[in-house]
């Protein structure tokens, strides 16, 4: 479970189907996260970007 306070986000990946789930605290970081990270479907390093969550 998350930390009080703290959302549960998606990153979808720009480039393939692929995601992580991560935390964010929405007071510090009111807009959506854009983080570059390793996606290997593609084996680079390319955009993710914060989606919704399914559950």
């Amino acid at each position: 479970m998350a930390k009080k306070g703290r959302q549960i986000v998606e990153l979808r990946s720009t480039e393939s189907d692929h995601w992580y789930m991560t935390t964010k605290n929405p007071k510090k970081t009111t807009g959506k996260l854009k983080i570059k990270k390793f996606d290997p479907k593609v084996r680079k390093h390319v955009m993710y970007e914060e989606g919704k969550v399914k559950k």
